[in-house]
């Protein structure tokens, strides 16, 4: 134990020399930049990071940036987060100017840690690899794709709930939300639908989620060692799907039309097939984006259906008209998705008060001046969702839940942005949408249910989710089509 210990201390005491000798370099090379937005970077490596990710897991991760708003009277500001120095840039315009210049000015950046999770990654650039799956995704994510859809989802909702739910006096909503957003995306990406095997990998997705976004500390016991080996576990499990893939697909005619087949058939300019260790870990990106930020979602529209019940009602009463115009068995369609306005309005008010993508990071790619402030190229710049959805600028009596902001031609540009904007608009929004409403309609014409704890502490890290899971008790309704 004795030595176990030391070895910690003189891994932590090297570590921080070097890092901070890294950070002290960094800063003389920052020195003659003028004009820099107002703020402090914070301690050497650490910045201002702690703070930035404490915020959120109390809570209050908007905390952090309006404190530095008022402190220093001004929307942008510069910090150190994730070892990066970082530009803050906070309101629609901001919004409007980072989206627009995508490409241009800026290009999406992943800290250091994504590419020694997903280590092909390192081998592209973020702007080649964003490039790249935005080429490959919209032809399996644009509406006339998803239609074909929605019956699955369907189907997999019923089994869903007929597994987890019924019969069920209370759930934990969050965990259950989880496993039918993972349940969908195996089977939309890879075709996988066995209830044994999906949920043979679901677990470590739930720890790599959680180490993504956290101090690259590769010792055990700290977050990112334990993504790095969950990373590993899911991993082998998809390369053993991609090996018997490639099998069906060179002895079959007919193979699944899903993103794995499309990304094992498809080439490069040169003809050049994608290797299967980029494949695998861009099916994981895909699982942990197909999946995370969907059950967030979910479980908060549950929670607020909770607390607002002329709120619930209504999405009852557009839900059940749907159910009565369908046959015995007969599944959704994508014409009844379309049906479902009101209950979408809920969904994006929900993700207005609780996004589940807090923010994103961006790297200048050139100098360049905004709002009167020089931004270095190589530094780091992160948009806020909430500086915009809570802004009483933006959205009147922000912490009003009120889903009729999102009728007729809804919130103003770059406002409402829980799924980006312009090129950086997430491309899988209409997936989201889906399968959002796909659960909404099965759990509301099922049940009522009531909070179990009125007082449930929300944590954000990197999403928002209930501390305890939101365990709620459920009312099942006497008549269910």
């Amino acid at each position: 134990m004795e030595f176990f210990l030391s070895g910690l201390i003189l891994f932590i005491m090297t570590l921080f020399l070097s890092i901070s000798l890294a950070y002290l370099f960094r800063s003389e090379s920052k020195s003659s930049h003028v004009n820099l937005p107002p703020g402090k970077m914070g301690l050497p490596f650490i910045g201002e990071t702690l703070e930035f990710l404490n915020t959120g897991r109390k809570g209050h991760p908007e905390k952090f940036i309006s404190d530095r708003i008022a402190k220093y009277s001004s929307p942008i500001f510069k910090t150190s987060i994730l070892a990066e120095p970082t530009v803050v840039v906070c309101g629609a315009v901001a919004n409007k100017f980072l989206f627009s210049n995508e490409n241009k000015l800026v290009e999406s950046w992943w800290p250091d840690s994504v590419y020694k999770i997903f280590p092909s990654s390192a081998q592209t650039s973020s702007k080649e690899e964003s490039k790249k799956m935005r080429k490959m995704l919209p032809n399996f994510l644009k509406p006339e794709a998803l239609m074909k859809y929605t019956g699955i989802m369907d189907s997999i909702a019923q089994s869903h709930f007929q597994a987890a739910w019924e019969g069920q006096e209370q759930v934990l909503v969050f965990p259950l939300a989880k496993k039918y957003t993972f349940w969908v995306a195996c089977k939309v990406f890879l075709s996988l639908e066995d209830p044994e095997r999906v949920a043979k990998f679901a677990d470590p997705f739930n720890v790599l989620a959680s180490g993504i976004i956290s101090l690259p500390v590769d010792f055990p016991g700290f977050p990112f060692n334990r993504a790095i080996k969950a990373s590993n576990i899911i991993r082998k499990e998809i390369m053993s799907i991609i090996k018997q893939r490639k099998i069906d697909l060179a002895e079959k005619e007919t193979s699944p039309k899903d993103i794995l087949s499309h990304m094992l058939q498809a080439t490069d300019e040169n003809g050049k097939h994608m290797n299967e260790l980029d494949i695998a870990d861009k099916i994981i990106g895909l699982l942990i984006g197909g999946h995370d930020t969907a059950s967030a979602a979910i479980t908060f529209i549950i929670k607020y259906l909770s607390e607002i019940p002329h709120i619930y009602s209504q999405v009852l009463e557009e839900q059940m008209e749907i159910a009565k115009s369908k046959k015995p068995g007969e599944l959704l369609n994508w014409e009844d998705i379309q049906k479902m306005k009101y209950s979408w309005n809920v969904a994006c008010e929900v993700m207005r008060l609780a996004p589940p993508v807090q923010g994103a990071f961006s790297e200048a790619i050139n100098n360049f001046v905004f709002h009167g402030f020089s931004i270095p190229k190589g530094w780091k710049l992160y948009w806020s969702a909430n500086s915009t959805h809570r802004d009483p600028e933006c959205f009147p009596e922000p912490e009003k839940f009120d889903p009729s902001r999102f009728a007729g031609n809804g919130p103003a540009p770059y406002t409402f942005v829980p799924f980006g904007g312009g090129p950086r608009m997430c491309p899988g929004k209409e997936y989201a949408r889906l399968e959002i409403l796909v659960f909404m309609h099965n759990v509301v014409k099922r049940f009522s249910w009531e909070k179990l704890i009125s007082d449930e502490k929300i944590t954000v890290d990197p999403m928002p989710m209930p501390s305890k899971g939101l365990p709620v008790r459920l009312i099942p309704h006497k008549h269910v089509d």
